[in-house]
């Protein structure tokens, strides 16, 4: 199989980096919370493994997310035979515009009509990682991009199942699709990646916000401005791992039992009890996933 971006990336990484010792696991969380947002598949652990990993110290809830169709394939049957674990498929936006230059309008039909199949599995939870890249795909590819963030609405509108937003670089052309489209009820900002404007917006439709380790990085100043202005009871929180490990460990592979640290990270930017906000973001992931 040709590797999708992420895939790439992180291929890409392990060659050429030296070994990296994990993280140290934090203290556990008081309020067990969900990782929203993790690619399991890309992590160098057993699926065993980083579920108690993570449940040690109170991520109790994983939501594996598929980026192509052999990844949601994968992601569909891990949710199936592990309990606390929930999946997510799609094509990721810069996945669409690759099956169509290889083989046509017709190859990107069958592979969203796969998706769709894999969608309508009760351990399929959401419809996602879906949405546009201008960050990664140009001109030439977008329309595919569109096309195809347009077919995963519908198939999550059709299907009653939450929609994860993929957003780089194209905040202003993924509201005017879902302002064309009708957003489903539970939409998700996945890695928030806007500024306050754009946190207002997603505040007034009802959307849902999850941060990663990045609100965490010394530059990321507007995503801090973002989160302080976000409503709490939009608010989740994710990994996408392995990428993004939150501040002090940026440079070592991310997992989800690393949540803990943006988690905290998020109750000081927020100014709430670290308790009171694992108890939101536990309830909004539960609501906006339906488990």
């Amino acid at each position: 199989m040709e590797q999708s971006p992420k895939t790439a990336e992180t291929a890409g990484a392990r060659k050429s980096a030296k070994p990296v010792r994990p993280a140290p696991p934090p203290a556990p969380l008081a309020v067990p919370v969900a990782d929203s947002h993790t690619h399991l598949d890309m992590q160098d652990t057993t699926v065993g493994e980083a579920v108690a990993a993570a449940a040690a110290v109170g991520v109790t809830t994983l939501l594996q997310v598929g980026c192509d169709l052999e990844r949601s394939r994968w992601s569909a049957r891990t949710a199936a035979e592990h309990e606390n674990v929930w999946a997510a498929v799609a094509l990721h936006p810069n996945e669409a515009p690759r099956i169509e230059a290889a083989g046509g309008r017709t190859a990107l039909d069958e592979a969203l009509a796969e998706i769709a199949a894999l969608a309508a599995r009760p351990e399929v939870l959401a419809v996602g990682e879906t949405g546009l890249d201008h960050y990664r795909t140009g001109e030439e590819g977008r329309a595919a991009q569109r096309y195809s963030f347009r077919r995963h609405i519908e198939l999550a509108k059709r299907l009653d199942k939450a929609l994860v937003i993929h957003d780089r670089d194209a905040h202003e052309d993924v509201l005017r699709v879902l302002a064309e489209e009708g957003a489903p009820e539970r939409t998700v900002f996945h890695c928030f990646s806007g500024d306050a404007e754009l946190a207002g917006v997603c505040a007034e439709r009802g959307w849902f916000m999850s941060f990663a380790g990045n609100v965490t990085f010394k530059n990321a100043q507007p995503l801090r401005d973002a989160l302080a202005v976000a409503p709490p009871e939009l608010l989740l929180v994710e990994t996408d791992a392995p990428f993004l490990t939150p501040a002090p460990y940026r440079g070592r592979p991310n997992a989800p039992y690393l949540i803990p640290y943006t988690l905290r990270a998020m109750a000081g930017v927020k100014g709430l009890d670290e308790e009171k906000l694992a108890e939101h973001i536990a309830a909004n992931t539960a609501r906006a996933f339906g488990y």
